[in-house]
């Protein structure tokens, strides 16, 4: 950088490293051609599930900002970085040896204070603004309370000027959507990851945010904090669908379910508990074959209700804490006497009965 060479005053031997200097221009270089690259496999990457929200889109564009912002930052500074041990480094011999003296440099110390200031000043601007518009309330929005509970979500609807509950998440495209979440027990995060909005759900709190669902299909639902031993089975689904498919579930949710076609009250007591099975968490967690269900993260029922008899069945619904399958944790809600009612047990007991006999 021009700086002389220092000698020792007594034996005329060099004081500095004379190679310890750097080409800026050469780092500035490197830093764009590997800022370029990096910010070309940021964008190509596909960081999120399918968008299926109005407020998908801007939350995107806001992430991939960020990492247009970022990318370079990072990348200037392992430049620096790498240059500094490169260039800088001791070799053999030059242990007594000084570095260049060099003074600071005020014109490029405001340069790296200003630069930063200045681009975290927009980004939480625009991060401000991008917030401003996904939490902008809509009118008119389809109300949902979502509660939380180790481990399950409920969902609760207004019909007729009552509230109905139901375990799975229907929701019409293109009709705006206010969530009410709240907590039972502990901290949890009502998480739909391709509507991109979360927010905690805080026990003796309630907690809103608003979406817009604009595509049709069926999404999962997590919990995105940590809650208890059962936090990664607290799942659940979305489904998206047109009005009328929508109008039509809400006005059946809460009823009993219909007779199975051409069957007898055998049959209709058969297709009503699997209707209860189903529509109530119990596939998501259990396999059985007669509900063509085959999740792991319960006891396969076809096995461990094999030659069991009604009262067993029953308690293990009821009171499930009561005997726990061997390598499995307790974490199956305690609350399904009251979510169900006493004759829908009885119905569900009666199903699972007949249906793992042959077991």
């Amino acid at each position: 950088m021009g700086l002389e060479e220092r000698t020792h005053p007594q034996t005329g031997t060099p004081v500095e490293r004379p190679h310890a200097h750097a080409d800026w221009r050469q780092m500035l270089a490197i830093g764009i051609v590997a800022s370029i690259l990096g910010i070309a496999a940021g964008l190509l990457i596909d960081w999120f599930p399918l968008d299926a929200s109005k407020q998908a889109k801007p939350i995107d564009t806001l992430w991939d900002v960020l990492l247009i912002a970022s990318i370079p930052v990072f990348v200037m500074v392992m430049v620096i970085v790498l240059f500094s041990v490169v260039k800088f480094r001791m070799r053999p011999g030059e242990e007594d040896l000084d570095g260049p003296p060099i003074h600071g440099n005020t014109r490029l110390e405001v340069i790296w204070t200003t630069i930063p200031a200045v681009l975290l000043v927009g980004l939480c601007t625009y991060a401000f603004l991008v917030l401003e518009d996904v939490e902008a309330s809509a009118s008119n929005p389809l109300q949902v309370r979502v509660v939380g509970e180790q481990f399950a979500w409920t969902f609760y609807y207004q019909r007729d000027g009552r509230e109905i509950a139901a375990h799975e998440l229907h929701l019409p495209i293109n009709k705006p959507v206010k969530f009410t979440i709240e907590a039972k027990d502990v901290l949890h995060d009502f998480w739909v990851p391709a509507f991109r909005m979360k927010k905690d759900a805080v026990p003796g709190i309630k907690v809103t945010y608003g979406i817009t669902p604009n595509r049709n299909g069926t999404y999962p639902i997590v919990c995105a904090e940590l809650c208890g031993i059962g936090h990664a089975t607290m799942r659940a689904r979305a489904v998206v669908e047109p009005e009328t498919k929508f109008t039509a579930w809400l006005g059946k949710l809460g009823q009993p379910a219909a007779p199975a076609a051409g069957g007898g009250a055998g049959g209709s007591t058969e297709a009503a508990g699997k209707a209860l099975f189903t529509s109530n968490g119990c596939a998501a967690c259990h396999t059985l074959s007669d509900a063509g269900s085959n999740a792991t993260v319960g006891p396969d029922l076809d096995k461990v209700l094999a030659g069991k008899d009604a009262a067993f069945i029953k308690t293990s619904i009821v009171d499930p804490s009561a005997e726990i399958a061997d390598g499995y944790s307790d974490i199956m809600p305690k609350d399904f006497q009251s979510r169900l009612g006493p004759g829908n047990v009885d119905t569900l007991v009666k199903y699972l009965s007949e249906v793992t006999k042959g077991g």
